[in-house]
């Protein structure tokens, strides 16, 4: 649920450079998120949208930019009655990767989906795109895998190390 300020949000190390080479191979980039603390009253929307402006100004930074963002603010346990419901945009449900989907006129099996959570690589499945799990993997990641048959098509170190694999892949098969 956090962070709960716009101070507190940061981005990872290197996400700037990493969205930047895909918005140069001419990749959309879309950010699909769940924000519970929306529910859960820990912050507002006026908050969510601080740290969204934050997030793209310091991308900025290095020349990238993000198409489009896309938030779940809805929990099922929230206290915010006007976002307290099970919903189909909560991931692992893919219904956010699909809007996204529709929204540019994408085709899934061209899509990635990056996350750094198991309920991001479901989402990604079952939206129909090639998942990639930020992480390591340990042997308590690799039973929650099997035990919710999440497994990712790879997994990546970090942001850019999955950029990467993905340029790599799409050259590879002449996309690019």
């Amino acid at each position: 649920d956090s962070p709960f300020t716009a101070e507190q949000f940061h981005l990872l190390p290197g996400a700037g450079k990493a969205i930047r080479r895909l918005n140069d191979s001419g990749f959309i980039v879309l950010v699909v998120s769940n924000q519970p603390g929306v529910a859960k009253n820990h912050f507002s929307l006026m908050t969510l949208e601080q740290m969204d402006y934050k997030m793209t100004r310091e991308i900025s930074v290095d020349g990238a930019h993000i198409d489009r963002v896309y938030y779940c603010p809805h929990h099922p346990e929230g206290k915010n009655p006007a976002y307290r419901k099970v919903c189909k945009c909560r991931k692992p449900e893919p219904g956010l990767i699909l809007q996204g989907i529709k929204d540019f006129g994408l085709n899934p099996v061209e899509c990635y989906m990056i996350g750094d959570n198991l309920t991001d690589i479901q989402a990604g499945q079952r939206a129909g795109c090639k998942t990639i799990l930020l992480g390591k993997e340990k042997c308590e990641l690799c039973e929650l895998m099997d035990k919710l048959d999440a497994h990712p098509d790879i997994i990546a170190q970090n942001l850019l190390e999955a950029v990467k694999v993905i340029l790599k892949m799409e050259r590879q098969n002449g996309n690019i």
